[in-house]
């Protein structure tokens, strides 16, 4: 293998403050709503910003996860999907 490249090895880790969850999902989906409770407690805890999207209104994220969805992304990388562990989601944004 390879170095590492500089940018996957920053000093200085990120606060949750400093992260953004994003959720994909869609309306009705009862699972996405399962996800939207766990993200929505587990980043009041630990402060950090989430988002919702509609997986329907926009073709490249249901080109990318419609097999998986909800997915739940952190800075844009893939966490999870199906199903959030909030011990899990709280250990990745605490670092």
């Amino acid at each position: 293998m390879g170095h590492m490249s500089p940018l996957l090895r920053r000093k200085e880790k990120k606060s949750p403050a400093e992260r953004m969850v994003t959720l994909v999902g869609k309306p009705g989906c009862h699972l996405c709503d399962d996800a939207e409770a766990v993200i929505e407690e587990v980043c009041a805890e630990v402060g950090a910003p989430w988002e919702k999207k509609d997986i329907t209104q926009d073709e490249e994220l249901y080109r990318r996860h419609w097999e998986q969805i909800p997915v739940v992304l952190i800075d844009g990388e893939q966490h999870t999907f199906w199903r959030v562990n909030p011990d899990r989601l709280r250990r990745a944004l605490q670092g």
